[in-house]
């Protein structure tokens, strides 16, 4: 008896145009016999261009940000067709939500390499983390609270009884406490909406995504899977805001375009965690273009 079996694959990317880097992440999906799809990462690349450093200082992306940005843009081009990816999906956050010549810019990447992009607000930046379903495989009997930190926003989204019962964008980023532009009532509005939106929940564990929680998780040592304890999060800070940039550069490893923003990251961390009265936080290591993969199959399949 013969049996035919049906395989499918497919390469989708996703290229996130954040306030700190831009990142394409590039997955390979297959299924076969019509089973759940799978989802495998093939490459992230990333490169920081900080357009945030222009937007939230002066309200415009230069033109060297700008070129700098269709440069990048052009390379990720040619990885697509390396890659010989079908889909792709482009988004701009933060920076790009509020540079008066957003527009002109976005006409210029897509003159010069045939990319469009689609500039998501806030609160579609904070359920696209959502897509990413990581609670939805975690122990059922707690709630989570997905913290994303970017260079222009926070994103932070809760999901508790397998249900995603709040979600909310805050102009908090790394960037914008490096450039003192975030003012008492934005901490007020975030303290206020985690405290509400958590206050009947027993147990809350944090999701923590975005690059800085990423090297937070790598200098902790931990083996993946396992949760990094708040503890160790305000030591972290503690010991690093005692440091100067070169001498992070120098005592932990780290790159320039980290050293800056891993210690504002920490206090966003910190205080969502604290509010959320949260003692322990996951890094599974996704991020907004994780989750612009999942919407992308969803378009596509629909």
């Amino acid at each position: 008896m013969h049996i035919c079996t049906q395989f499918f694959l497919l390469r989708l990317a996703a290229i996130d145009i954040g306030s700190n880097a831009v990142r394409l992440v590039i997955y390979e999906v297959h299924y076969i016999n019509g089973n759940e799809p799978v989802f495998d990462k093939l490459n992230l690349f990333r490169i920081p261009i900080r357009l945030g450093f222009d937007v939230f200082e002066n309200g415009l992306i230069s033109k060297t940000k700008g070129d700098l940005l269709v440069e990048t843009l052009k390379a990720f081009k040619h990885l697509l067709t390396v890659y010989s990816v079908v889909h792709v999906k482009v988004c701009a956050t933060s920076a790009m939500r509020e540079a008066k010549n957003a527009n002109d810019i976005c006409a210029l990447v897509y003159k010069k390499t045939g990319l469009s992009i689609d500039v998501i607000s806030g609160d579609t930046e904070a359920s696209l983390i959502y897509e990413n379903h990581i609670a939805e495989n975690l122990e059922k009997g707690k709630a989570y609270i997905y913290i994303d930190v970017g260079g222009g926003s926070t994103e932070v989204s809760v999901f508790h009884n397998e249900k995603l019962t709040f979600y909310k964008s805050f102009n908090i980023g790394t960037i914008r406490l490096l450039k003192n532009t975030v003012a008492d009532e934005v901490w007020e509005d975030m303290r206020n909406s985690i405290k509400k939106a958590t206050k009947d929940l027993s147990e809350v564990v944090s999701i923590g995504s975005g690059g800085n929680i990423n090297k937070v998780f790598s200098m902790s040592k931990k083996k993946e899977g396992k949760p990094v304890f708040f503890s160790f999060l305000k030591e972290l800070h503690k010991e690093l805001s005692l440091l100067t940039i070169p001498e992070r550069i120098s005592n932990y490893k780290l790159r320039e375009d980290r050293a800056d923003v891993i210690v504002p990251a920490l206090a966003i961390y910190l205080n969502a965690m604290k509010w959320a009265n949260s003692s322990e936080i996951l890094v599974p290591k996704i991020g907004l273009a994780d989750g612009l993969i999942h919407h992308l199959w969803e378009e596509i399949q629909a």
